[in-house]
């Protein structure tokens, strides 16, 4: 018979379990990172499904381009996205290079190809350079993720400046448009694009009005873009996650007081580790979703959607 820790160790996605103890229920300590944030200094660390995902051969062949693809969610993605057998590439700003090294080294260690391409989205430049590196590394492209954010607390909206706002609309809405922008002529009939949208879309926190405008902004271009390239067979769909623990959040995404509950007030009673986002991701770009197109998929832990 397996011991406690053999069956944890070997534990993966698709083991069958109690949902609500699948993952701890962290109680993170009060702690700061300067944007953006890297997991390889968070407390606790995140499950991006480093020993924790298992691939079954469902995006074998696609080639993939994940932006945010070096941690938290966008890390998780990259690494399911390699054992489902994708060759991806991630984009992720210089400052990231270390969380980079790691998603790089584990999609590799799966006989994938991993296209590194460093760059700050925040110009529409770097975006047409981005997809532009990401179709010649991997020959062409079949599947975008459009994933990377940017999310500043504030106490009130008077204390949001222009200088912030101006960078979460572009970090999280132009970069949006742009990558998609430059994508779509690369994509054929039977392409995914999947956008991260965000609970807050539906639901907004009083100290994230900015974040959570764009995110709503993403929901609503994710469904509109969609209805125009279904009938090209390219489908476009979105995730919309509940409160999930990455470097996002201590890296001024919330106010330091609220790090030791976060994701608590859930009625599954925690946070999401990544991993627990990357099988939607997985099934969005899947040709088992062939029917699903303009949906929003709520990961979030059974709060309210609409």
């Amino acid at each position: 018979m397996a011991s406690q820790d053999d069956t944890t160790q070997h534990k993966d996605q698709l083991t069958f379990d109690d949902p609500v103890t699948r993952h701890p229920d962290i109680t993170p300590p009060v702690q700061h990172q300067p944007k953006p944030g890297l997991d390889a200094e968070l407390m606790p660390t995140t499950d991006r499904g480093q020993t924790s995902y298992r691939g079954t051969g469902r995006l074998e062949g696609r080639r993939a381009l994940i932006t945010g693809g070096d941690s938290g969610i966008g890390g998780a993605v990259a690494i399911a996205y390699a054992r489902e057998g994708a060759d991806v590439a991630i984009n992720y700003l210089p400052e990231e290079e270390e969380d980079a090294d790691l998603v790089a080294g584990l999609v590799e260690a799966e006989g994938r190809t991993c296209v590194r391409i460093p760059a700050d989205l925040r110009e529409r430049e770097a975006c047409d350079a981005i997809v532009a590196k990401a179709v010649e590394g991997l020959g062409g492209l079949d599947a975008l993720v459009v994933n990377a954010g940017r999310q500043t607390w504030s106490e009130a909206i008077v204390d949001i400046s222009d200088e912030q706002f101006d960078n979460t609309v572009r970090t999280n809405i132009y970069a949006m448009f742009w990558i998609c922008r430059a994508a779509v002529p690369h994509l054929q009939p039977g392409s995914t694009i999947v956008m991260s949208t965000s609970v807050q879309a539906y639901s907004p926190s009083e100290t994230l009005l900015d974040y959570a405008m764009t995110k709503a902004a993403i929901n609503t271009f994710a469904k509109g873009l969609a209805k125009q390239l279904a009938p090209e067979g390219v489908r476009v769909n979105a995730v919309a996650p509940g409160p999930v623990w990455t470097p996002l959040q201590v890296a001024e995404g919330q106010p330091k007081k609220k790090l030791p509950t976060f994701g608590q007030g859930q009625p599954i009673g925690r946070a999401a580790q990544p991993v627990e986002l990357a099988p939607a991701y997985v099934f969005l770009a899947s040709p088992e979703s062939s029917y699903v197109i303009g949906e929003t998929l709520n990961v979030n832990g059974g709060a309210d959607s609409p």
